[in-house]
């Protein structure tokens, strides 16, 4: 379900910084619930490995560098914005399409 509440939450957090970096969204409210978070394929392994965060499937297929943090364990505005900053970050490192 899409939370509303976490989509506002980023809009604030992301006032200054885009949620998009070039063509590529770097993170939003995920229309199932939680954050979906961009980055790196090749350093998601070590981010999956904390508690409720997983690989993104659409369609029932894995999507590389994307990731759905539930938010449940999103902590306070500190903890959001660092995890905005990691998707905002590896948006602006992709090339543009």
């Amino acid at each position: 379900m899409y939370d509303v509440e976490l989509a506002d939450r980023i809009r604030a957090v992301v006032h200054g910084e885009p949620r998009l970096a070039g063509n590529a969204m770097a993170v939003s409210a995920s229309s199932q619930g939680g954050l979906r978070l961009h980055v790196d394929p090749a350093g998601a392994e070590s981010l999956i490995s904390e508690p409720y965060v997983r690989c993104f499937q659409m369609r029932g297929r894995k999507m590389d560098g994307l990731l759905r943090v539930d938010a449940g364990v999103i902590g306070g505005e500190d903890d959001l914005r660092g995890r905005v900053r990691h998707g905002v970050m590896n948006a602006r490192s992709l090339r543009p399409r």
